[in-house]
């Protein structure tokens, strides 16, 4: 992103996590914020999720994330407005900056009952807000319930009748809808955008982390993608543990964010087949092991609870796992540095777009009969071409 610039710089002001618990210990603010008005912006949102950088795009838009006011019904801090101020003055090319909250709005007014809720137009100068209505990790934790028994009756003539009622689909439709916002606002209209829900990391993190992946494609690559889990998931303080279930009883914490975001981007490669480096196998063995717990990557809620539980220093890496498997993960139907992988992507949210993921949410059916499919056997016969073409030339060096 060729930070740091003369517009953001690296602060050190979380180093200990004395701010924020749970922000990783490095953050990027716009250059001309003072330290005191970041610490009363903190002081001002939910958890002390306060306004940071999340992907700066080359026309100079940004794309920030926090989490919730404590604003109440008539609560303001001047400080987070002049924060705010400050974001959109990184931007030379727009003179406003949206702020989208991925909450129904009658959600985000109940908040406001509790002390929460969210930025009230008055009071901050030349934002436009905007309500999305993804719905919260309960509904999404039914939902998924409902999905898994209707993909255990899939053979049945009342599957298609008893997906829709699941609705599954469509709140994945509901992600990647505001993540089409969020690239249209930056790429299309240079202006930068600030996204939060409640606590900033959850929906906040489904939609910053695919809004940049339509955005660069960079993180469509194998390693990027890498990157874009670690920066907007694991560092930014997905609580992977509680929503996964792994060591938390509360079940109410237990929600299958992540996975959404994972099915977010099959639905993206269906329709942009040639514009990832990884296929479908990836997806599904990188969901597999953020619940199997075999590898420490996704154990624990934050950056700094991993640092706690030495997580890296006691347990193996997955990514160093995948890399050992890389030639599994490859799709053949790749293309770098053309057209189909350097352009950003702009998905089709039309509902008859999005489909059953057959491969994950059926891969144990011994029921039904899985073909093999195309794309795999591209992918066999890319590795026995590459492989005969090492032999070949070994060959060569022994005549």
């Amino acid at each position: 992103m060729g930070l740091p610039n003369n517009k953001w710089t690296m602060t050190n002001l979380n180093s200990d996590y004395q701010i924020c618990d749970t922000y990783p210990n490095v953050l990027f603010v716009p250059a001309s914020v003072e330290d005191k008005i970041l610490q009363s912006s903190a002081n001002f949102r939910s958890r002390g999720r306060l306004p940071v950088l999340s992907y700066l795009h080359p026309n100079g838009a940004s794309l920030t994330r926090c989490s919730q006011p404590l604003s109440g019904f008539n609560g303001r801090c001047d400080e987070d407005e002049q924060l705010l101020q400050h974001i959109l003055m990184t931007n030379e090319n727009s003179k406003f900056m949206y702020v989208v909250d991925t909450r129904p709005k009658i959600n985000a007014m109940a908040n406001k009952a509790q002390g929460k809720g969210y930025e009230n137009e008055t009071n901050y100068k030349n934002i436009q807000f905007h309500f999305i209505g993804i719905e919260n990790i309960h509904v999404m934790r039914n939902s998924l319930d409902k999905l898994v028994k209707c993909a255990d009756s899939s053979s049945n003539s009342s599957f298609l009748t008893e997906l829709e009622k699941t609705e599954w689909l469509k709140h994945i439709k509901a992600i990647i809808d505001t993540s089409v916002f969020l690239v249209e606002a930056i790429n299309d209209q240079n202006t930068s955008v600030l996204v939060h829900c409640s606590d900033g990391w959850d929906r906040t993190a489904q939609t910053c982390a695919l809004a940049s992946l339509l955005l660069d494609p960079y993180y469509r690559s194998i390693h990027g993608f890498q990157v874009l889990i670690e920066k907007e998931w694991l560092l930014f303080g997905h609580k992977f543990s509680h929503r996964c279930g792994h060591l938390f009883e509360n079940d109410k914490e237990i929600s299958p964010i992540f996975s959404q975001f994972l099915e977010c981007v099959w639905q993206l490669q269906l329709q942009f087949p040639c514009a990832f480096e990884f296929n479908e196998t990836y997806l599904i063995k990188l969901h597999e092991h953020v619940y199997s717990c075999q590898f420490g990557t996704f154990i624990g809620n934050c950056q700094k609870e991993r640092n706690d539980l030495k997580i890296n220093e006691l347990t193996y890496s997955l990514w160093d796992y995948f890399q050992s498997k890389i030639y599994d993960f490859i799709n053949p139907l790749y293309i770098p540095n053309s057209v189909y992988s350097n352009s950003v992507l702009r998905p089709d949210t039309r509902i008859f777009s999005f489909k059953f993921w057959r491969s994950l949410y059926n891969r144990f059916d011994s029921t039904i009969n899985h073909s093999e499919k195309l794309i795999d056997s591209l992918s066999m016969l890319s590795y026995n071409t590459s492989s005969l073409q090492e032999y070949s030339k070994l060959l060569e060096k022994v005549n």
